[in-house]
């Protein structure tokens, strides 16, 4: 099983920011392509005040500031230039969706897509959009804001593909009240009955369960994906969620249990979060270097 994604991380509120101008960015993409991947997926084009385009839209009515570089025009041409596939991270007000005002977010996010796609929608490498709003479970106002907004988009650009990677609430995000299968399967039904047509790629993040638990939950999500008629991959993350610091490049013996239990579940694709900070040989992380060099083995072996 290759992980052929990566997401992008340039809006980040929990892993440090690596500094890179279009240098050396282009050096990375040229190391994902070295490493086969063929998807780059911007996880977010915002995040509160930060973004990584000059949205007039936002720096107006959420007081954005204005980005020195317009990274989404950047990040579309490196993309095209490599025969990458981009996806679109919309944005995140980190506010209005917690709150459970759902209505509130997708409004702004509409508004977000318009001016994106009239802007950068002339790219060849633009090829579809993620929905960003992480859940677990089906948290209040959920459904109506994946559904309206997956419409909303795919109506906007002819139908281009749309995403989401939710997480499993698992020991590893709820330590003292972990998800059974059974009821995962029962929240996720609930949600996917709800976003069928609007949604096209289901995109679990692999990293919240134990070792042992995550080939069960990965035929329960490809068989959910399945139902709905939605493509199933997995989001292999490529950062530990086992050491006491957060975030570091993950061991690669665990990275390769959960490509292998992947491979077993016969999932579509594999993507990870992410390729730049925990994988790249040109990451700040000289971890990230070695786990490089295991994984190009890896594939080779393939």
């Amino acid at each position: 099983m290759k992980i052929t994604g990566t997401f992008l991380d340039e809006i980040s509120h929990d892993i440090p920011h690596q500094n890179w101008g279009e240098k050396e960015w282009e050096r990375d993409f040229i190391a994902m392509k070295e490493a086969q991947i063929d998807t780059v997926i911007l996880i977010r084009c915002g995040h509160k005040r930060f973004m990584t385009y000059p949205s007039e839209y936002l720096m107006k009515t959420m007081n954005c500031y204005c980005p020195p570089v317009d990274l989404v025009d950047m990040f579309l041409r490196l993309a095209e230039k490599y025969g990458m596939t981009f996806y679109f991270g919309l944005y995140d007000s980190g506010k209005y969706w917690m709150q459970n005002d759902c209505r509130k977010e997708l409004d702004i996010s509409k508004f977000v897509a318009e001016e994106v796609y009239k802007r950068y929608g002339k790219y060849s490498s633009f090829g579809g959009w993620y929905l960003n709003c992480e859940v677990s479970r089906a948290y209040t106002g959920i459904i109506p804001l994946y559904a309206g907004l997956g419409q909303f988009v795919k109506e906007l650009s002819g139908g281009l593909p749309t995403m989401i990677s939710p997480y499993i609430a698992g020991v590893k995000a709820f330590p003292d009240n972990p998800i059974t299968i059974a009821q995962h399967e029962k929240d996720w039904d609930e949600i996917l009955s709800g976003i069928k047509g609007a949604v096209d790629i289901l995109a679990f993040q692999d990293g919240h369960c134990d070792y042992e638990e995550l080939l069960d939950y990965l035929y329960l999500n490809k068989e959910l994906a399945d139902r709905y008629n939605m493509k199933s991959w997995t989001n292999c993350e490529s950062f530990d969620r086992d050491m006491p610091i957060n975030f570091l490049p993950i061991k690669w013996e665990k990275m390769r249990l959960k490509l292998e239990a992947a491979r077993k579940a016969q999932v579509d694709k594999a993507i990870t979060f992410e390729f730049s900070h925990f994988m790249s040989p040109h990451s700040m992380y000289s971890s990230a270097h070695g786990l490089f060099d295991r994984y190009m083995e890896y594939i080779q072996e393939l």
